[in-house]
C-alpha cells in the first residue's frame, strides 16, 4: 500500500506498510502480532532507518565539507543496542552525563570519538572519563575549566577539549528547549566577554589542549537562519581570538537541534538542506576571516532516531461526553512520553490493527496517569475506536524512553529493533519486582 492510501505512514519508519493480514507492519513485522509477543506499551525502533538517517548525515554534509564528523547526541536516546550500530556506522558519541558514557564504554564504542558535553560535570563523571580516554570534554564554564583543569594536573595528563560559548541567537524553538540566547544555564557568553576569558585561561593551561569552539542553540530549529546567525557570531570571535591570543579554531561545534517532521503538517528543511546552508556559511566566513579550515563537527540526535521509532498502545476506556469532547484511554502515557504534557508536543495516530479504515472523528487520545494533562493528542481524526484496539504514533523515537519515568509505578516499557522480518527485543519490560529491586526495607 502506498502513503498516498494512508498518508500517515509517510510519518512512520521508512520500512512501514501494510501486511497481508491488514495490519500495520515495521520492516516486514506484523505490529500486531508483536504486541501479542512483547505487549504494551511498546517501543519497536526500525534498523533500516536507523542506519540510512546515520548514512544520510554523514553523505550530505561530507560531500560538501569533507572533513566533517557526525556525532550522535545520546540525550535523544541511547542504549547499548543502538550505541552498537551508531559505532558500526562510523559516527562520533555525544554524552552528557557518567551514565551515558557508561553506556557507550560498555559496548567498547570508540574513546576518541566520545564528547563529553553538560552544563555541571561532577567530579566523579570527569574522572570516569579521563580513566578512559575519552577523545573531547566540552567545558561549559569556569568551575568546570578550573576543575578539570586540577584533575589533570594531579594525574599529569593533558586533555583536549572544546569550549561551549553561547552565542545569543533564539532558534524559534519551545523556550524549554532554547539553549543559545545570553539568558541560559549553558555555555561562555559572548556578549559578556566571559567567552574570551575562558579562551585566555585555557590557552595558558599546560595541562589543556585547547581545539577549538562549540555551540547548541536548542532543539527542534525548524529553520536554517538560526544556525547561520550563530556562526557568524562565532567564528567572528574566532578571529578576534587569533588576532589577539594567537588562537587557532581546528574544530568547530555547531551543536544539533535538526527538526523532524512530527504531523502532516510539518514543514521542515531536509537534512540536504540543513548541510548547503551549514558547509556554505562555514567556507564562505572562514574564507573571509582568514581563519584555517576547521574539522566540522554535527550533533544530530532527534533527526537520527525520531522516525526510526514507534509507540504502540493498547486502547483501553472509551468515554464520549455527549457534545463536549471523546476520550480515548491507552495504557501508556506521560510515564513513557511526556513530550505532549511539558512542551505541547503535537502527534498524529493510526490504529495498528485497522490502518485502512476511514476517519470517523475527532478523538482526545488520553493516558492512564492519575493527571489531567496526561494527554498524548487532542483532538485528532481516527476511525471509529473500540477497547483492545491497538494505537500506533509514530516519531516516538527520540526523548520518549530516555524521559520516562515510574509515575504512579508503571513499569517502563520493552523495546524491540525490526530488521528484515524479524524483531529483537533490545530491552524486556520492567516488572513489578524491578520497580522495588533498590528498595532497602
Amino acid at each position: 500500500m502506498s502513503t498516498n492510501e494512508q498518508p500517515t505512514l509517510s510519518l512512520f519508519p521508512l520500512k512501514a506498510g501494510v501486511s497481508e493480514e491488514g495490519h500495520l507492519s515495521i520492516a516486514g513485522c506484523d505490529v500486531v502480532d508483536l504486541a501479542r509477543e512483547y505487549g504494551t506499551p511498546l517501543y519497536i525502533f526500525d534498523e533500516f532507518t536507523l542506519r540510512h538517517k546515520c548514512r544520510e548525515f554523514a553523505a550530505e554534509f561530507t560531500k560538501r565539507y569533507p572533513d566533517t564528523l557526525i556525532v550522535y547526541a545520546s540525550k535523544a536516546f541511547l542504549n547499548r543496542a543502538l550505541a552498537v550500530i551508531l559505532q558500526e556506522e562510523g559516527l562520533g558519541l555525544d554524552v552528557v552525563s557518567g551514565g551515558e558514557l557508561s553506556i557507550a564504554l560498555s559496548v567498547d564504542f570508540p574513546a576518541d570519538r566520545i564528547y563529553f558535553h553538560g552544563n555541571n560535570k561532577t567530579l566523579e563523571e570527569l574522572t570516569l572519563a579521563l580513566d578512559h580516554g575519552i577523545g573531547r570534554i566540552v567545558v561549559d564554564n569556569s568551575y568546570e575549566l578550573e576543575l578539570l583543569d586540577g584533575l589533570c594536573r594531579a594525574r599529569q595528563a593533558r586533555q583536549d577539549v572544546l569550549l561551549r560559548i553561547t552565542p545569543g541567537v533564539d532558534p524559534h524553538t519551545h523556550r524549554y528547549t532554547t539553549t543559545g540566547t545570553l539568558d541560559s544555564k549553558f555555555g561562555f557568553p559572548l556578549a559578556t566577554g566571559q567567552a574570551e576569558e575562558a579562551v585566555k585561561q585555557a590557552s595558558s593551561s599546560s595541562q589543556l589542549n585547547l581545539l577549538g569552539l562549540h555551540f547548541h542553540l536548542g532543539s527542534p530549529v525548524p529553520e536554517t537562519r538560526p544556525f547561520e546567525m550563530a556562526m557568524e557570531l562565532a567564528l567572528r570571535f574566532a578571529e578576534q581570538m587569533k588576532q589577539k591570543l594567537g588562537f587557532h579554531v581546528a574544530e568547530f561545534g555547531i551543536g544539533g537541534g535538526f527538526a523532524v517532521r512530527y504531523t502532516m503538517d510539518s514543514e521542515i528543511p531536509a537534512v540536504s538542506d540543513y548541510a548547503q546552508v551549514i558547509t556554505g556559511k562555514l567556507n564562505s566566513l572562514v574564507t573571509q576571516a582568514g581563519l584555517d579550515f576547521p574539522r566540522l563537527i554535527v550533533e544530530p540526535g532527534r533527526a537520527i532516531v525520531g522516525q526510526a521509532g514507534i509507540a504502540l498502545y493498547t486502547v483501553g476506556a472509551v468515554k464520549e461526553i455527549p457534545g463536549v469532547r471523546k476520550y480515548v484511554c491507552v495504557d501508556g502515557g506521560m510515564s513513557d512520553n511526556i513530550r505532549p504534557s511539558l512542551y505541547e508536543a503535537r502527534y498524529e495516530m493510526l490504529l495498528a490493527n485497522r490502518p485502512l479504515e476511514p476517519q470517523a472523528g475527532r478523538v482526545t487520545v488520553a493516558g492512564k496517569l492519575c493527571e489531567s494533562g496526561d494527554i498524548l493528542a487532542r483532538d485528532i481524526n481516527l476511525p471509529s475506536v473500540s477497547p483492545g484496539d491497538l494505537m500506533a504514533v509514530p516519531v516516538c523515537g527520540a526523548y520518549c524512553i530516555p524521559m520516562s519515568s515510574n509515575y504512579n509505578a508503571l513499569p517502563k516499557p520493552a523495546i524491540v529493533v525490526t530488521r528484515d522480518g524479524e524483531a529483537r527485543l533490545v530491552r524486556r519490560r520492567e516488572s513489578y519486582q524491578d520497580l522495588m529491586r533498590l528498595d532497602v526495607a
